[in-house]
């Protein structure tokens, strides 16, 4: 008989808005290759239901929430878990520490959970001292109720272990080894800059597009992402095509092939990304081979181990950076090489995907009880 699993806390399958429900995309159909029975749960019109790349085998179900920023995670998690209460699956993968406020209902239900950790969320600067308190005290139900924590990253993992002495399975995001593809028409290979992110003060956005006041007087830029409520900088960026003719902004794409065309073909790809674990965006990009400006942390650092293409988070250190890396041939070439390299050996999807299978079968043992002290395992 097939096990049941339940992911709460994404915007459901197949959906593109971000890293988890990149992951969700891949984990739900490999599970259903294996036999199990897999249920995402969705949010309403969040979801490319007519995608080609859709598993007919993957079941949904959508439930009501709140749809704002500060309240959309924590009501559509609750609808989520309600629903799964009833059905009670083997085991659920739960997305985002935010959820942790529902899991002691999953606990009295019997059921176990595999709970992905994402990043340090309570340190994000788009949050007001209120939310950053919710996600603060959903981390530590999370630390006290979750069967198994997943951590993305080797640093989110010691993160949880000194704030919260909970031991966690590392397990990264994985990167799509993609054919290769045509340059997106109106550009040229190995030319342009491109960023891809949230807009968010987080991820370095404000600074790039001050950076790019000087870049875009004699190289291309292509923007690609939003704030998604209309935000200040979007209106921004807005200005900034507007006034540079050599600034494409494309908004939010949910075009795979054409978001892997602009990294397999950029001349360098900032990632400013500064408070997550193992960011997608990132793998992604390298498994693309495309050569990568990263902002410093220890999180970059680990996924690059390239500190050379490292940066501070000042507009004219990353200028310099960029315009280094597009005035260099040979960087460009090695960084390439190195990153699709690294990449296929260490963020690839189909290893990922296994090891989730492994801590949701863990979760289901007869040991689960003794979950807490299965051994952390780190990078190799």
């Amino acid at each position: 008989m097939p096990k049941t699993v339940a992911v709460v806390g994404t915007r459901g399958y197949p959906s593109y808005y971000g890293g988890f429900e990149t992951a969700v995309r891949k984990i739900a159909p490999f599970l259903t290759d294996k036999g199990w029975d897999v249920n995402v749960y969705c949010r309403p019109g969040s979801t490319k239901d007519d995608d080609a790349a859709r598993d007919p085998r993957v079941r949904t179900t959508t439930t009501p929430g709140l749809e704002s920023k500060s309240l959309s995670t924590l009501s559509f998690g609750l609808t989520s878990v309600l629903h799964c209460l009833r059905e009670k699956p083997d085991v659920a993968l739960v997305m985002n520490v935010a959820n942790g406020f529902w899991l002691p209902l999953l606990r009295l239900r019997g059921i176990p959970t595999v709970v992905n950790v994402d990043g340090i969320e309570w340190e994000r600067a788009k949050w007001n001292g209120f939310a950053k308190l919710v996600f603060k005290l959903g981390a530590r139900l999370t630390a006290r109720f979750g069967t198994i924590l997943v951590s993305d990253s080797v640093e989110i993992q010691r993160r949880w272990k000194v704030d919260f002495g909970r031991d966690s399975l590392f397990i990264p995001y994985g990167g799509e080894l993609s054919v290769p593809l045509e340059v997106v028409p109106g550009l040229d290979h190995d030319s342009y800059v491109l960023m891809v992110a949230r807009f968010v003060p987080e991820n370095t956005v404000a600074e790039f597009f001050e950076a790019v006041e000087d870049i875009a007087r004699e190289h291309p830029v292509v923007i690609v992402g939003s704030s998604g409520y209309r935000g200040s900088l979007d209106e921004d960026v807005k200005a900034l095509s507007a006034r540079h003719p050599n600034v494409t902004w494309l908004g939010h794409l949910s075009d795979d092939n054409k978001l892997l065309s602009l990294w397999q073909h950029a001349g360098v790809y900032f990632h400013g990304h500064s408070v997550g674990g193992t960011n997608p965006a990132l793998v992604q990009a390298m498994a693309c081979g495309a050569p990568v400006v990263a902002r410093r942390t220890a999180y970059n650092s680990e996924v690059l181990d390239t500190p050379e293409h490292l940066v501070d988070p000042e507009p004219l250190a990353i200028g310099r950076a960029l315009c280094r890396m597009l005035s260099d041939h040979d960087l460009r070439s090695k960084a390439r090489q190195a990153n699709k390299e690294r990449a296929a050996s260490h963020y690839n999807w189909n290893d990922v995907c296994g090891q989730y299978e492994q801590a949701l079968m863990a979760a289901t043992g007869p040991a689960r009880k003794m979950a807490r002290l299965l051994p952390v395992v780190h990078a190799q």
